[in-house]
């Protein structure tokens, strides 16, 4: 699991770079090439985060389901509360780039 989150940031650090190398050709600017990281290292962070959250809750889930049934229901709404660290992490990459 740690070599894919490594592969997966080390794959969104050269889009931004790749990113910022175009900003630099609109202007040579600093701080627009720092934004594309800023909003790249954002998403990377916030993903490889809610993805350790969804796997730990879901094996507990699994876990807690298989001795008692009727807990699925009780268990969704965490899965969702860990999947809605991804969605945070792309708000505020987007608050980065338009902003």
């Amino acid at each position: 699991m740690n070599k894919k989150a490594l592969f997966v940031c080390m794959l969104l650090f050269a889009s931004a770079a790749l990113f910022a190398q175009e900003a630099e050709t609109e202007s040579s600017s600093l701080a627009s090439g720092l934004k594309y990281l800023a909003a790249a290292f954002s998403v990377g962070v916030s993903c490889v985060g809610g993805a350790l959250a969804v796997g730990k809750i879901g094996a507990a889930a699994m876990g807690a389901m298989s001795e008692n049934p009727e807990l699925s229901g009780k268990a969704l709404p965490y899965v969702g509360l860990a999947e809605g660290i991804c969605l945070w992490g792309f708000l505020v990459a987007l608050l980065i780039l338009f902003l």
